[in-house]
């Protein structure tokens, strides 16, 4: 009998047709963010169970390359979302015209005030240089130390990695109208300037430098993930500057409401819980279960250095040249 066969192939055909009806929603993050041991995996999977849609992540290489793309891009895009900028480039942008309010209200586990009717906060953190204990016995207690030691360190390029850029706030921050003359001294420590972080932490890995310019949370995940208890970030007298990353609704998006559900998915504990043990960083919004285990052992820097956005932006060239100079860039 043939009808059987026939109304088989309808319903694969009409089923077909069903899924593919799913809206698809699609998010631009960074490289980190959407590998296989990064929140990426994680998220997809818990957001799909409640939204019957397609969530499509879409790595841009390094933070600072998202806003880069957004602009080239600018309302043609195909990004809904944009998941991996900071406070550092908010304000530029918040110029571009290319985001809409998130209208998304949270009590948000933060070291300062949010208000951002754009930005959405998802985690924090602090920029340090992280060393293997194992092999650097006395690690330095400031950009000083560091400068005089004779250890090599790799760092990101400010113009496409957002750790890259927040060293360069950092020593901006810290040594203001100095901040030409400490870099002159640390690029003698400097091995390579690597595009994004995945690199420059994967040569430190490698043993090609003594420290790589990370988060006081990257050894979290060595000692949780590996059980490895070698790894420490180095505590600098000067204070370490401070990253809140963010994500944004695209104004362009054809899924709007959809793009709404994913922010306001990312203030709760489904998505909160997955970040410190995958993307090794606070929680914006600290879940019921609290932090791991583990980041009771992190440092805590005495004090903390961040520019508001408007001020990342007015200072910015001024340090990238300052930096360049120094490079001999």
């Amino acid at each position: 009998m043939r009808y059987p066969i026939i109304a088989a192939g309808i319903l694969a055909i009409a089923g077909a047709v069903q899924a593919q009806e799913k809206p698809e929603l699609t998010v631009y993050t960074y490289d980190s963010f959407v590998s296989d041991w990064g929140p990426g995996p994680q998220v997809e999977k818990a957001f799909e169970e409640i939204c019957d849609c397609d969530l499509k992540f879409v790595g841009t290489g390094d933070g600072a390359a998202l806003l880069a793309r957004l602009r080239l891009e600018g309302e043609r895009t195909k990004a809904d979302v944009v998941l991996g900028l900071d406070t550092n480039l908010t304000a530029a942008a918040a110029e571009t015209g290319l985001f809409a309010p998130h209208g998304v209200e949270a009590a948000f586990d933060l070291p300062i005030a949010w208000d951002d009717p754009l930005f959405l906060p998802y985690d924090w953190g602090y920029f340090a240089f992280v060393y293997d204990k194992t092999k650097v016995p006395n690690p330095p207690r400031n950009f000083a130390e560091l400068i005089d030691s004779d250890l090599s360190i790799v760092i990101q390029d400010p113009r496409s990695s957002t750790p890259g850029l927040g060293l360069l706030l950092w020593v901006k921050s810290a040594f203001g109208d100095r901040a030409g003359e400490i870099w002159e001294g640390l690029n003698r420590r400097v091995v390579t300037v690597t595009k994004g972080w995945s690199e420059a932490y994967g040569m430190f890995l490698e043993g090609e430098a003594d420290m790589v310019l990370s988060y006081t949370t990257s050894p979290a995940y060595h000692l949780i993930a590996e059980g490895d208890d070698t790894k420490a970030a180095a505590a600098f007298d000067e204070g370490h500057y401070m990253q809140v990353e963010v994500a944004g609704k695209v104004a362009s998006t054809d899924q709007p409401e959809l793009a709404d559900k994913f922010l306001r998915f990312m203030v709760s504990d489904a998505f909160q819980s997955i970040i410190p043990t995958t993307n090794w960083m606070y929680p914006a919004v600290v879940p019921a279960s609290g932090l791991p285990d583990g980041f009771e052992t992190l440092i805590q820097p005495e004090k903390a250095l961040l520019y508001s956005p408007e001020e990342a932006q007015r200072v910015r060239d001024a340090a990238l040249s300052e930096w360049l100079s120094a490079a001999g860039n």
